[in-house]
Parts: structure tokens; sequence; C-alpha cells
């Protein structure tokens, strides 16, 4: 017997397409959102949207839309009412919709002043449950990838062998995989940090930008034109010392725009 979904109030399927993946400097350039109806129905709609900022060639080597694309649609704060009236009522999904898309969704709502609550919503994630229901550990991965069972799970040795194994089979299976460790780590998507911490990291561009806090997404030279007292609270915080050096060379730029002298 089938099993299918019941729905007790509208669930709206959500995904967006943005300029990048920092929430507070960021912007939505692709919204689609398909609305199911407790009796059935379904009613989808899909839209383009001015960012107001330029699309990173990084961004557009994803999602295949540039500046040009978008240069005649709307902006989000002129669909905003709109679309907040239609999520109203309604619970929301999306893959990994809870880690990314809601957050970039609510960050836009709030920078153009139109209210937009997640209180009384459920939220769905399709991702979560695909890694809840299906192993994502060490072992599962020897077993998809080499064929062979874990028999010493968290032994370290046995862990490091296993490690490496998989990571073999992953360059052999995957032909657009890099074979260089440097062309790997590119292709994690981990930040470029600056500190160990990363409380700093350097952007597309090479900019030191914050990694945390209010001014996530920054570049620390502006903040230390803008917010000096933010620097300087960092200074006598608990941070590790070369989050430190970022912000004392920082101050004493005192409003560049961009920090190039700290060493990769």
């Amino acid at each position: 017997m089938s099993r299918s979904l019941r729905l007790e109030r509208p669930l709206v399927v959500l995904d967006l397409e943005t300029t990048g993946k920092r929430v507070e400097s960021d912007r939505i350039v692709e919204i689609s959102a398909l609305k199911l109806s407790p009796d059935g129905a379904r009613r989808g709609h899909t839209r383009r949207l001015n960012p107001g900022i330029p699309i990173p060639p990084e961004a557009t080597k994803v999602h295949g839309i540039t500046d040009v694309d978008v240069s005649h649609e709307r902006t989000f704060a002129e669909i905003a009412r709109g679309l907040a009236d239609y999520l109203e009522g309604c619970d929301l999904c999306g893959f990994n919709v809870w880690r990314f898309d809601l957050r970039i969704l609510i960050a836009e709502f709030r920078r153009v002043d139109v209210p937009f609550t997640m209180a009384g919503r459920h939220v769905i994630d399709p991702m979560r449950i695909y890694h809840r229901r299906e192993p994502r550990d060490l072992a599962a991965a020897l077993r998809f990838y080499c064929g062979r069972e874990h028999e010493e799970a968290h032994r370290a040795e046995a862990d490091v062998l296993a490690a490496l194994r998989v990571l073999e089979a992953q360059v052999e299976r995957y032909e657009d995989l890099p074979l260089t460790v440097s062309g790997l780590h590119r292709t994690m998507g981990y930040p470029d940090v600056v500190d160990p911490d990363g409380k700093f990291v350097r952007d597309e561009t090479g900019t030191v930008v914050f990694g945390f806090g209010k001014h996530l997404g920054k570049p620390v030279g502006e903040v230390a034109k803008t917010d000096p007292s933010f620097l300087d609270w960092m200074l006598g915080r608990d941070f590790n010392e070369e989050a430190k050096d970022v912000a004392r060379l920082a101050l004493a730029e005192a409003g560049s725009l961009a920090i190039r002298d700290i060493p990769r």
C-alpha cells in the first residue's frame, strides 16, 4: 500500500538561488515556491530577482544566472509583501532549507522591514531525513566505495586506513575530482580561514572579512572605519591571538577596505 503526506494546512516547498552563502550579505537571485494544499491542489511560482549587487562568477557557475539575466527583474523589496502573504499560514519544506534557504529568506525580509515569522510553522527538510535514515559514517562510506566492512571501526589506525581507502576509491570513481591535494581542498568549499578559529576569512576577492557575529561577511577594514569599537571589544576578549592581530592591523590601517598583508 502506498503512503503519502497528509497535510493539515498548506505546505510550501522552497528553493533559493543566491549570490553566495553568507546570510547577512548575500541576496536571492531566484526563488521557486510550490504550495501544496490539503485538498490536493498544487500551485507553484518561480521568478528571478535583481539582487542589487553583482553576482559573483562562482555563484553563476552553480546556478547559471548572470547580472544580465536579472538586470530588468524586480527586487526582493518589490515582491516581499506578496511573498509574505503567499507564505502566511503555511508550513515550509526544502532540501537543506533549515540551514540555508530559511536563513537567507529571513534575512531578506528583515532587510526590507517586511514582517515574517517562523513562529507556529512546521519545517520539513528531506536532507535531514536522508542523513538520519541513511548512514553517512566512515563504515558506510567504506562499504559503498570499497565494498568491504569496517571490522575495527573506531580504532584509530583502522579508521585512518579506512579513510585513505575511501579517498583513493573516490578519486578513482569520480573522474572530475582533482588529483592534487590543493585541488581537492578547493572542491570542499572550506572557507579560506585567516585565523585558527575562522573568526576572519578571505572572500572570493581575497579580502579579509568577518566569519562571525553581527558583521558576518563584511570587510574588516570597512568595520574598522564604521564600527571600531567592535574590534576594540575583540581585543579585550578571549579570542585567539591571530584574530587579534587581524583586528589590530585593521585598526592601525584605520579605513582600508582590504587587508592584504596577512600571511596566507
